[in-house]
């Protein structure tokens, strides 16, 4: 198989200088590419003095996450796309594992190695951990991570694990899934579109999973710092996009409803915690949900349903009512 490493730009001059080094450095099985998002610095000028062995990919305008990818991807022929956020540092041998997994497995189509905290490097880091799962409401957990209890890594997830979705900020899909569950969904611009991808996955029956033998160092925030009120308005609206789009059975709107309660909840959390732009930034995704309602309602009837996509029933429940801080107490 032909690996190809997809690394989508942004502006991002200062995290290729500190992390591009590593990519190229021990990645040899691989063609490297940055997939330019139409950036107004200098970062493809950079690219071309400084990485001549990188393949430049310049997209016409910046559509975020999803369509960024979706564009860029069209210029890649390799079998198995990884696509790599601009802000991680990749580790020695971090791709034979993965394409031993691949090999192993024909009904594999999705894989994510180990993703560790870059400040904190003996702990997991927020986007993916060791590999996603959801709750029945649609919250996204990992392995080692749970809403903001962040593991230490002992090595309890070093195994290859079967999981519900892998995350964006490192992951290796074969290109004819990526293709046959209909790629990334640009309506979500940005944030869990990977969900949603990994959602389709399952649905034609494939596998995503987590190899705990791969290892990278995720920065985060880099496009997008977590406080960012930006971040909220996506993570909420894209939640329930994931929900109405993707969620099995006749009770998904009493699913929606119910989650729109407890996004209520957290907008008053917010304010508690005087960050009324956070509160703000969740009824604009409200809003936009609302926008958007018959466009991915349409969007529904045409993907084939599995009818179990949950972990556990409620993470919240588990996690703020009974205190379950980590994966392994679920």
């Amino acid at each position: 198989m032909k690996i190809a490493v997809v690394i989508l730009n942004w502006n991002g001059r200062a995290l290729l200088e500190q992390f591009l080094h590593s990519v190229t450095k021990f990645s040899p099985e691989a063609v490297i590419y940055v997939a330019d998002n139409a950036s107004e610095d200098d970062s493809v000028e950079y690219l071309r003095s400084h990485f001549p062995e990188v393949k430049i990919i310049q997209n016409e305008v910046n559509g975020g996450f999803a369509k960024g990818y979706n564009d860029a991807l069209k210029h890649v022929d390799e079998d198995i796309f990884i696509l790599l956020n601009s802000d991680v540092e990749v580790t020695p041998g971090w791709i034979p594992p993965l394409l031993a997994e691949f090999d192993k497995d024909p009904q594999t189509a999705v894989l994510q190695p180990k993703i560790l905290d870059y400040r904190k490097r003996e702990y997991f880091e927020y986007a993916g951990a060791a590999g996603g799962f959801l709750d029945s409401l649609g919250y996204p957990y990992c392995r080692g991570r749970i809403f903001e209890t962040l593991e230490k890594d002992h090595g309890q997830y070093d195994d290859t694990e079967e999981v519900f979705w892998a995350s964006g900020a490192c992951m290796a899909i074969r290109k004819e899934a990526f293709y046959r569950a209909g790629a990334f969904d640009e309506d979500f611009f940005a944030h869990q579109e990977e969900i949603d991808l990994c959602w389709r996955i399952n649905n034609l029956g494939l596998k995503v999973k987590a190899v705990g033998s791969s290892k990278v160092y995720h920065l985060g925030g880099g496009t997008l710092h977590s406080m960012n009120p930006k971040k909220t308005f996506y993570n909420f609206r894209n939640s329930l996009f994931n929900l109405l789009k993707n969620a099995p059975g006749k009770k998904f709107l009493m699913i929606i409803l119910l989650r729109m309660v407890l996004d209520g909840l957290a907008g008053t959390k917010f304010l508690l915690e005087l960050k009324p732009s956070h509160t703000a930034a969740i009824i604009q995704g409200h809003f936009s949900f609302y926008s958007h309602f018959k466009k991915i309602l349409k969007k529904r009837r045409k993907i084939p349903q599995k009818k179990k996509y949950f972990h556990i029933r409620s993470v919240v429940l588990a996690y703020y009512l009974i205190g379950k801080r980590r994966f392994g107490d679920l």
